[in-house]
């Protein structure tokens, strides 16, 4: 892509013409959503949505705006993904600020907080909310914004992905959400403090499929995000062994869990003495969030 014609032919660089060539290019790489991404780094270069694209479509680019566009999308044709191009994720209806230092929040996190605030409604107005490996702190922030009056705790064991998070909960307005920089529950050792409900979205993928993810997940985002060890569990195991510990009486652990995994989490929530757990899918179909209710005497507690 040139200012004189270069690969696409012709003097002048439309918005028409830029978004059919980049898209086009990037078809031809295998990419997943061409043409999305293109409208999206152009709209983020001239400040405006994708409705004033179309509007705009026969609109020449100054030499400025080419410019920059250029080394956008030069990024994403090397892999980069758009949310750390655009600085931006939406989550739960919320533009969350995202870079290389965290996980990139995906619309199957959202039943995690669903999850979440239907397990804890009978509570809504009091809960005291921990979200372990919270990365952005979008399922933290999320459940603290939708329930403004429960005490929420985020934390991290990443110290770049903490100072993330604390930016998103001071441009968000969370004031009801802390973060902190902690090795799961190892902050909190000695605390008295327990939780209505505790939930996670701990790395899950099998050390060896790492390899074999899309070029944006293994080549950008964090792995420490991604590795969940040899079977995907190792996190997931250590949360559910220490969750009781944290746990007020009813309290609830939720995690959500990769594709295929529910059944074996499932086992590990039983083994570990929770009950009524349950097994929650996401958008796609998928078996995506595994809950469980803690108690020291499982047979007295309603379900929820």
């Amino acid at each position: 892509m040139t200012t004189s014609g270069g690969e696409g032919g012709g003097d002048v660089w439309t918005i028409r013409r830029v978004l059919a060539w980049a898209s086009e290019d990037l078809k031809k790489r295998g990419f997943s959503s061409p043409r999305l991404d293109v409208e999206l780094l152009l709209c983020n270069v001239l400040r405006q949505d994708r409705v004033g694209l179309i509007r705009d479509a026969d609109k020449p680019l100054e030499k400025a705006e080419l410019a920059r566009y250029r080394e956008l999308y030069q990024r994403r044709r090397a892999g980069e993904p758009v949310a750390y191009l655009l600085g931006v994720r939406e989550f739960y209806g919320r533009p969350f600020r995202v870079d290389r230092r965290v996980l990139i929040p995906r619309p199957d996190t959202e039943t995690l907080v669903e999850v979440g605030l239907l397990r804890s409604r009978h509570l809504d107005l009091s809960a005291r909310v921990l979200d372990l490996c919270t990365g952005s702190g979008c399922v933290a922030i999320s459940l603290a914004k939708e329930r403004p009056t429960t005490c929420v705790i985020g934390l991290d064991l990443s110290p770049d992905a903490a100072e993330v998070a604390r930016e998103n909960v001071v441009r968000l307005g969370a004031v009801n959400c802390a973060i902190g920089v902690s090795d799961l529950f190892s902050a909190l050792s000695g605390r008295r403090a327990r939780f209505d409900l505790i939930t996670a979205n701990p790395p899950y993928i099998p050390d060896e499929e790492i390899a074999e993810l899309p070029v944006d997940v293994r080549g950008f985002e964090p792995h420490l995000a991604l590795s969940g060890g040899a079977d995907g569990l190792s996190l997931v195991r250590r949360i559910v062994k220490e969750a009781p510990d944290h746990l007020a009486p009813g309290g609830v652990l939720a995690l959500e869990v990769m594709a295929g995994q529910a059944p074996a989490v499932r086992e590990i929530f039983s083994e570990r003495g929770f009950v009524d757990v349950l097994v929650k899918k996401d958008l796609a179909g998928h078996e995506r969030v595994v809950s469980g209710v803690w108690h020291d005497n499982p047979e007295n507690l309603t379900s929820r």
